[in-house]
């Protein structure tokens, strides 16, 4: 399984903790935080974000050091005139998840598609070599 790092922080608060369960979304909120899914098979790691109300190009998935990071920071503005008033509004919302990899992890092979409100990241395995048994000499 994937160890997760909570806020970019090897020590999660306990303020994290007691907040997992919250809505992620909200448009008041500057931060976000998506609820992720990591599942494994023979082959590969699977990693969903629920993110939706986003497009792909305001994601960013960087790997360096066998740590996978995914982040996103979405800006808006709306802007309304009428006869006597004139009303802005500015909205940022922003989140990063980052992931340690294993070893096995083929790291150069990621890759990510954005669908129906998830985030969906393929993290591909190294294909396991089988060894021939050898017989150890004792000296």
């Amino acid at each position: 399984m994937l160890p997760m790092i909570k806020n970019n922080s090897f020590f999660p608060s306990v303020l994290d903790e007691f907040f997992n369960d919250m809505p992620v979304l909200r448009s008041s909120e500057s931060r976000i935080l998506p609820k992720v899914n990591i599942a494994e098979s023979d082959k590969s790691y699977q990693i969903e974000l629920a993110v939706p109300g986003m497009e792909k190009e305001d994601f960013k998935i960087e790997v360096k050091n066998d740590l996978l990071v995914i982040s996103s920071e979405k800006k808006e503005e709306k802007k309304e005139e009428g006869k006597n008033y004139s009303r802005r509004e500015f909205s940022q919302c922003s989140f990063s998840r980052s992931f340690i990899l294993p070893d096995i992890a083929e790291s150069n092979k990621i890759e990510a598609a954005y669908k129906n409100g998830i985030l969906e990241v393929t993290i591909p395995k190294k294909e396991a070599k089988e060894e021939l048994a050898r017989l150890i000499n004792i000296q």
